[in-house]
């Protein structure tokens, strides 16, 4: 029997890292959605979490199987929400109820926070992540726009 997965809270409330040792092992996996994130990857996320931002891990044995990035903020389109900028599910890994467990955790502490929505964006070529939100029941609302600066 494989070993359960866990999650993980890397950081507290007010943005401090309390799992130092889990956000290293984070790292590779986070870099397989992101591997554009610098080289000295902890103080990058130090400074995204001191911007708001939450993370945790999905944990099975002692091996990081999946990393979430979220945040709660208030807009004036969906009031308080939860949006996720990064999930990501170690690639060999896959199919494996880490997404799913990720979700469950996040959306859970999105309800405990009060929120109205739950949001994330995601990249028009990840064409299987889209296949897995559309099973949990997330929807198409909107088209992002970007541009570089």
């Amino acid at each position: 029997m494989r070993n359960p997965i866990r999650i993980v809270d890397i950081n507290d409330a007010n943005g401090h890292v309390v799992e130092a040792a889990w956000l290293a092992a984070a790292e590779p996996v986070h870099r397989q959605l992101r591997p554009h994130l610098p080289d000295n990857y902890a103080d990058k996320m130090r400074r995204v979490f001191a911007d708001g931002a939450r993370m945790c891990a999905a944990v099975r044995g002692e091996r990081v199987v999946g990393v979430a990035v979220h945040r709660v903020h208030e807009n004036t389109v969906d009031g308080v929400q939860m949006y996720v900028d990064d999930l990501v599910s170690d690639e060999t890994e896959r199919s494996q109820g880490i997404g799913r467990a990720l979700l469950d955790h996040l959306q859970r502490l999105a309800r405990e926070a009060g929120c109205a929505k739950f949001n994330l964006d995601s990249g028009t070529q990840r064409q299987q992540a889209h296949k897995f939100y559309f099973r949990e029941g997330m929807v198409v609302t909107s088209f992002h726009f970007a541009k570089p600066l």
